[in-house]
């Protein structure tokens, strides 16, 4: 069936609606249909239906909605018929099925699904995700965002700025200096707040190696994706002329991406999307293979509501987890809100699966065109430079 990039687009089989969740866990159960959403603001989502009137929801990669959307629903022909339960059967059949692995789509089509499917399987038995996957290690998770003394969050992260991004191969040291300076100010003007830099893999690694030195005077929290994720082995060498951690992961995909960032000591915090990384079974792997490390996880989040509440259930069964990103941010697309952040840390959804609910009529009504992403250009010269 061809994707219509502006509209829901489903795969279906015959099924009859048996009975209300919870079931027991000797019931037969079994997946019908499986639909994906396109937003306007390009994120993409996922839903399954069972036999059993149980349904599952689950988020995937924003850039590429569209090659997401369809993807999804390719597997569905896998799916549909099979008991949804099977969690990491399913995570095993849909990765290694495909004689092409991994890569950004495939693995961020892996992470919507798995996101559904632990949904599904926490509602069939009325507990939350990280209930199936040895928690609770905690019971809120600390969180960063905007700085607000009424949910009292008090961590962030910015940009090195200075007028304009560091984008070129290597800065002025006056260009260099107004960043260093510019963040000491912010600093001075949130006392108390633990405030993190972001390079979102933009800067080059002459100019990363010059902010770097500039900017630990100040003591940032971390320094986030000083050079493009790809490029480890740099990252590992600049990781071991500061004091400051260095964080990476929103652009690494599966254990295996991960296994060299630990390997060659290129981050000490580790930053997995959910919605890119492998899902919530792949994430709950990278954290074990982060605390042999001694690494915690900080998780990325710049997406919706699944993607919050996914790494949530993530937060709450790991014994390495450090801080939410976003996890401050509050979602219209909720029949219900999230507990409310208190003291910097929000509770943990304590619902069945994800621990969230829907509204179906919000996501129809934000179906559309997704927004695109494109090229930046420097205003000097007219050359691409990364964002």
């Amino acid at each position: 069936m061809a994707l219509a990039p502006t509209a829901l687009v489903g795969l279906t089989a015959s099924s009859s609606i048996a009975k209300a969740a919870p079931i027991s866990p000797k019931d037969k159960i079994k997946v019908t249909k499986l639909e994906t959403f396109v937003l306007k603001n390009s994120w993409v989502f996922v839903k399954i239906y069972t036999d059993a009137g149980i349904t599952g929801w689950g988020e995937m990669l924003k850039d590429d909605a569209k090659a997401c959307a369809a993807g999804a629903l390719e597997v569905g022909d896998y799916l549909i018929g099979k008991d949804p339960r099977l969690v990491t059967h399913h995570w095993q059949a849909i990765h290694r099925g495909a004689f092409y692995r991994g890569g950004p789509i495939k693995s961020a089509i892996s992470s919507g699904i798995d996101q559904a499917l632990w949904d599904i399987t926490g509602k069939c038995y009325g507990v939350p995700a990280f209930k199936l996957l040895g928690g609770p290690t905690r019971d809120k998770a600390f969180v960063y965002g905007v700085p607000d003394k009424k949910t009292g969050v008090r961590a962030m992260k910015v940009g090195p700025f200075a007028g304009r991004k560091a984008h070129k191969y290597a800065e002025s040291q006056y260009f260099v200096e107004e960043v260093a300076e510019r963040f000491g100010a912010l600093k001075a003007q949130h006392p108390g707040v633990d405030i993190g830099i972001d390079f979102h893999g933009a800067v080059q690694p002459t100019t990363a190696s010059l902010l770097i030195k500039a900017l630990e005077p100040h003591h940032p929290w971390f320094f986030e994706e000083v050079v493009q994720a790809l490029n480890v082995d740099v990252m590992a060498e600049l990781a071991k002329k500061t004091h400051i951690p260095l964080a990476t992961g929103e652009r690494i995909f599966l254990k295996w991406g991960f296994r060299e960032i630990l390997e060659k000591g290129a981050a000490m915090i580790l930053q997995p999307d959910v919605n890119y990384a492998g899902g919530i079974s792949e994430l709950r792997l990278i954290a074990g293979m982060a605390e042999a490390y001694y690494a915690p996880l900080a998780p990325h989040n710049p997406n919706g509501p699944c993607s919050l509440a996914a790494s949530l259930q993530v937060a709450a069964c790991i014994p390495n987890f450090m801080v939410q990103e976003r996890g401050d941010r509050e979602h219209d697309l909720l029949a219900e809100p999230l507990p409310p952040v208190k003291d910097g840390y929000r509770p943990i959804p304590q619902g069945p699966g994800l621990g969230i609910t829907i509204d179906q009529n919000l996501i129809d009504d934000e179906i559309g065109e997704p927004r695109e992403y494109l090229p930046q250009y420097d205003e000097d010269d007219g050359s691409v430079v990364d964002w």
